[in-house]
């Protein structure tokens, strides 16, 4: 009866040590970090009547500025997506000199600073740049483009597809492979009908991440961008830092409350494509 007794107190003990004061640090960072600044950006954005909200969103500088963001951004997630897929198999799939140097520079944009990025970049893919000179010659410009942005969000959202890939293709028995091989597929069906579904989940997630993170980004694109509302190359988060400097709060979290949305959705997305997965990875 005692040794039943003891066990009983075991179970009813805490898994983790100090769960309560963990729990309550973990709430109040995140209300510190995330929600109470969430939370102000809405309660600043409610001060504006419902036509004033609109017509701050819908003015064309804004509207182009979203539109350069999201196409940009897009093209950039889609061009990761196909290259992470490379980058990845690589990586995993053979053995290389200098394997571990390529892998540890997948993270390099992780690491630098984006305005260092921005200006390197920008420099690089510039008219008298060492690349830029030689597109400079047919007479196509990269830096100060819309081709130069998306170059630039190419650069910050590879890692988030290229990590994402990286885990599934690790742990991908290839005997799949091997039994389509010998049922007579070629590689292109068996990488189609084999590998690509099971690549489907974490690559829709990396494409997720980083679109996200071009819609948002500012360092990295801000020079070589060349903020022209003429040409259409200013992105919404230069055109919210526009208007801080302007102290035009008002419409600053106006637009910043657009993107809250739209980084919402995105996050639902992946979520939702997490959640799928994972009841996939369950039931087989």
């Amino acid at each position: 009866m005692s040794e039943t007794v003891t066990i009983k107190k075991k179970k009813g003990k805490d898994v983790i040590p100090g769960f309560g004061l963990t729990l309550g640090i973990t709430i109040a960072m995140v209300s510190v970090l995330i929600l109470i600044p969430l939370a102000s950006i809405l309660i600043k954005s409610f001060s504006l009547s419902p036509s004033e909200f609109w017509e701050i969103i819908t003015s064309k500088n804004v509207m182009y500025a979203f539109g350069t963001s999201i196409l940009c951004s897009f093209i950039a997630a889609v061009v990761n997506c196909i290259f992470g897929v490379i980058l990845a198999w690589t990586l995993v799939r053979y053995e290389f000199p200098g394997k571990r140097i390529l892998d540890g520079l997948i993270e390099l944009p992780f690491a630098l600073p984006t305005a260092v990025a921005g200006i390197t970049l920008s420099k690089l893919y510039s008219d008298t740049g060492a690349i830029g000179s030689f597109f400079a010659k047919f007479g196509i410009a990269i830096s100060y483009t819309h081709i130069g942005l998306t170059i630039a969000v190419i650069f910050i959202g590879i890692p988030f597809v290229v990590r994402a890939i990286q885990p599934v293709l690790e742990k991908m028995d290839s005997q799949y492979e091997e039994a389509a091989y010998t049922l007579g597929a070629d590689k292109k069906t068996t990488f189609l009908r084999v590998i690509l579904p099971e690549l489907r989940p974490a690559l829709l997630t990396g494409f997720g991440l980083a679109f996200a993170r071009g819609i948002g980004e500012y360092g990295s694109v801000i020079y070589i961008s060349g903020n022209s509302e003429k040409k259409h190359t200013q992105v919404v988060s230069y055109v919210i830092m526009q208007k801080l400097n302007y102290l035009d709060y008002s419409a600053a979290t106006a637009i910043a409350l657009v993107m809250l949305v739209i980084s919402f959705l995105l996050l639902l997305f992946i979520n939702i494509v997490q959640i799928r997965q994972s009841r996939r990875t369950n039931n087989c």
